[in-house]
């Protein structure tokens, strides 16, 4: 049988971690500091010293495998380096006692490739700010290390031969696995045939495939497939919202009921904190909250569990809940530790792509061979930009100042006369800087260091607002460190709804590609797939894809005839004229719900423009039923919302383009008949949507307007029109409300299948 192969670290933190989950704030330093205080250390020692040490051994069906910090043959000692922040006896016992397991390991390792009787271990823990060392020393004989060492692996071993028979088992249950239906839908197999492929030869894969030929099921089955041919570890699926993490589950939960015999396959899906905590009133530690008291104590049987639950079900948020509190753990951090052991992961986007990402972190520590599958790619644009972009508001500065305590008032202050001379030669609202201001960023660094030691100093302190604002600062820092043409940095005077004369500082991405670009190249295969992927070089050049990216476009399973799509053109919609079309767009719509009786969704471009239609409807027509999307929706009220359209309702719902009701929801058959769109969909324009075109201009040889305004805003129309036909026996119609859908260069990115009319039905 193959070695199970398990790094060091994982090894460690399996075996020998003990006692509570403790997340009072300890400042940890960022992973480029870490990667610069471990250099640092490194440069330091002798010509002789060798750095970044592989080591490796084996123990039965076990093997173990990582890289030392550094040895010094000629004095005999193997060294592991852990950087810090604040004082070193404040790092808790359970985590030292971890780090010295962890040398002790590479110490047995290394005598065994080396054949040496005894080795000094030396942990050293390197302060980022003051940049001291601080080494502790022991002395060991070969065989006290390996005595360890088969002592850590047999607490393992069992797991690992587990572990082994589990992955022996879903590989050829894999194999064998057969399609969920007894047919593909048309375009559905030259989808699977596709992400297949890609996984075979190991590239990216962009693939646009309308509504309805049942994407997520066509591109999970044949990455699983691909699965025991490709040695994949795991598969991670990413959707941008909610509904699509439940359309995977979904799939997932059908695969497992179509197999011929029980799918030894373990899927967990990952939901974000602020959902799964069970104590939101208690601090995440041992001395506040019960499930967090003792927890990597009671982890080894609340991991068995979530295992054996996991055989027969779907780990998802509510079966991992009860398997948690059945054990007296945190629901949230056991499924961060169950990513370890599961197969197919069901998450958000920035659980892969952010800058911290975990499931990222986890793959290049592991090792890991992965599929990535990216559901309404068209969606990481935008999210892409926001992971990357980072900004600091002077009214929240202001605010701690006022109750920061004393150690801190100096930096603070010093940060705030800095950000008043930023703004003090600036003009206009909006301006873009030249470059980077150093010596305000000289100031954060400092303030950052202040409110860092004490934190550190004071660790049963809880200061949200000072700790909200450092997290904040530290990302603005780790962004300037990684700032290049990719982005903007802005400053804003006065920034709407702020009560004070304020300004935020914005280091704004605009292309993520530079970003994103190593986390595809991480995977053995990523997969970006949504109905809305034209022009796909825009999303290529936008998001970094690689030059060998394959595309497929798969055609629509629909007929002409299924959708009756009509240009209104004698209707602007334009900012300066958007109070004068209400009239012609509400009669137009009275019109057609008069001519077919039915449930409709009417887009338009923002709330107040939403609420004006409404309101003028209403005044018209009071006999038709109306309902209307309001701010800031909870899931909840989104969900009542469209459990109103029924097939026996009858109704227009007013909601907002490119907002919740656009995408990802399904209402076929008579809960939706129709669509009015009354926008073009394009991003305002504004001071900063006028700058990223600039940019994108400078990047994108001038294409700036096209991946500025017009791609994002068509992109959204099309979606918003796909709620409409979702199966092969939907009829309905679609109303384009806006002379410009009846230019050339706009219809050249609707979707082929659809055949316009030109101008909507006029009331009488």
């Amino acid at each position: 049988m193959t070695p199970y192969a398990v790094a060091v670290r994982a090894l460690c933190e399996f075996t020998a971690k003990q006692g509570d989950l403790d997340l009072r704030f300890t400042p940890a330093p960022s992973a480029q500091e870490g990667i610069a205080g471990h250099a640092l250390v490194a440069a330091r020692r002798p010509a002789h010293y060798q750095a970044e040490l592989a080591l490796s051994g084996q123990y039965r069906d076990l093997l173990v495998r990582g890289r030392a910090d550094g040895f010094d043959g000629v004095l005999g000692r193997l060294e592991e380096v852990k950087t810090f922040k604040g004082k070193l006896d404040q790092i808790p016992a359970n985590h030292s006692a971890l780090h010295w397991a962890q040398l002790k390991v590479y110490g047995a390792l290394l005598c065994q490739t080396q054949g040496l009787n005894e080795v000094e271990l030396a942990l050293v823990y390197f302060n980022i700010n003051s940049q001291q060392e601080t080494v502790l020393t022991q002395r060991h004989a070969a065989a006290d290390l390996l005595t360890h060492f088969e002592l850590l692996c047999e607490r393992f071993l069992a797991w690992a031969q587990q572990e082994l028979a589990h992955r022996a088992a879903r590989d050829a249950a894999l194999a064998a696995l057969t399609f969920p239906h007894t047919e593909f839908r048309s375009g559905q197999r030259n989808l699977a045939a596709a992400v297949y492929r890609a996984a075979q030869t190991g590239r990216c894969l962009m693939a646009q495939a309308p509504t309805g030929i049942g994407k997520t099921v066509g591109t999970i089955f044949p990455l699983l497939k691909a699965c025991p041919g490709q040695a994949l570890d795991k598969l991670f699926f990413l959707a941008a919202k909610t509904a699509g993490r439940g359309l995977a589950l979904g799939a997932l939960q059908l695969l497992k009921q179509g197999a011929t015999e029980l799918l030894p396959l373990r899927v967990l899906e990952l939901v974000a904190r602020d959902k799964a905590c069970e104590h939101p009133d208690k601090a995440c530690h041992g001395d506040s909250c019960p499930l967090a008291r003792g927890f990597y104590d009671r982890l080894p049987k609340a991991r068995a569990a979530a295992m054996a639950a996991a055989a027969g079900a779907l780990l998802d948020r509510a079966t991992l809940r009860e398997v948690a509190l059945s054990q007296q753990v945190c629901p949230y951090y056991l499924s961060q530790e169950l990513t370890r052991w599961s197969d197919v992961i069901v998450g958000d986007y920035n659980y892969y792509f952010d800058i911290s990402a975990l499931l990222h972190g986890l793959t290049q520590a592991n090792l890991w061979r992965v599929a990535v599958l990216v559901d309404e790619a068209h969606n990481l644009v935008e999210r892409g930009r926001k992971m990357y972009t980072a900004d600091l508001n002077q009214a929240d500065l202001r605010s701690i100042r006022v109750s920061a305590p004393a150690p801190l008032k100096k930096p603070l202050d010093r940060l705030h006369r800095g950000w008043n001379e930023l703004a003090k030669g600036q003009t206009e609202p909006y301006q873009v800087l030249d470059g980077l201001p150093l010596k305000f960023l000289a100031a954060l660094q400092l303030v950052n260091a202040a409110i860092a030691e004490y934190l550190a100093e004071h660790p049963t302190e809880v200061d949200a607002a000072l700790q909200g604002f450092y997290f904040e600062a530290l990302h603005f820092a780790r962004m300037a460190e990684l700032f290049g043409p990719h982005s903007l940095c802005d400053l804003t005077k006065h920034p709407a709804g702020l009560a004070r004369p304020s300004a935020l500082l914005c280091l704004r991405n605009v292309v993520p590609a530079p970003f994103l670009g190593p986390r595809f190249s991480a995977a053995r295969t990523t997969v970006l797939f949504s109905a809305t992927l034209q022009p796909m070089q825009y999303f290529s050049d936008v998001l970094g894809l690689p030059a060998d990216t394959a595309s497929l476009e798969v055609a629509a399973p629909f007929k002409p005839e299924q959708l009756r799509v009509s240009v209104a053109d004698h209707i602007s919609t334009r900012f300066q004229q958007r109070a004068a079309s209400l009239p012609a767009v509400v009669d137009l719509m009275a019109t057609q719900f008069s001519a077919l009786p039915g449930n409709y969704l009417a887009f338009f471009s923002s709330h107040d423009y939403l609420q004006a239609a409404a309101a003028l409807f209403k005044s018209k027509w009071p006999e038709i039923t109306i309902w209307q999307q309001t701010r800031r929706m909870a899931e909840q009220e989104q969900q009542e919302f469209l459990d109103r359209l029924t097939a026996d309702s009858q109704g227009i719902g007013f909601v907002v383009l490119g907002g919740s009701f656009g995408e990802a929801i399904d209402l076929p058959g008579k809960r939706l008949i129709g669509a009015f769109i009354a926008t073009l969909g394009l991003p305002q324009v504004n001071p900063v949507n006028q700058q990223i075109k600039l940019r994108m201009d400078q990047l994108m040889g001038g294409a700036g307007y096209n991946y500025t305004y017009l791609y994002p805003g068509l992109q959204k129309v099309v979606q918003a029109a796909g709620r409409v036909i979702r199966t092969v026996s939907d009829q309905g119609v679609v109303h384009l409300m806006d002379d410009r859908f009846g230019r050339h260069e706009v219809q050249a990115l609707l979707p082929t299948w659809w055949q316009l009319r030109s101008r909507g039905p006029r009331r009488t």
